[in-house]
């Protein structure tokens, strides 16, 4: 069980990772590598909107995870 939350702990990290990365900041750093998202989430805005939620979400999950891990040792 263990294991099996430390697993899921660290592909939480890796898209906490993407999706800070994928935000557009104020030079729109690596954020401009997903021109072709902006086909499928219509306006910038949104997506940055998106990917704002997204991460707030994965880093309430991996403080979590890491609350039970640490209860679980």
């Amino acid at each position: 069980m263990l294991t099996a939350l430390k697993i899921v702990q660290a592909l939480v990290a890796v898209g906490v990772i993407l999706s800070i990365v994928m935000q557009s900041g104020r030079a729109a750093g690596l954020g401009a590598i997903a021109g072709g998202a902006e086909a499928l989430f219509g306006r910038k805005k949104n997506m940055d909107a998106f990917f704002g939620k997204l991460t707030i979400g994965l880093g309430i999950a991996f403080m979590a995870l890491s609350l039970a891990i640490a209860v679980l040792q």
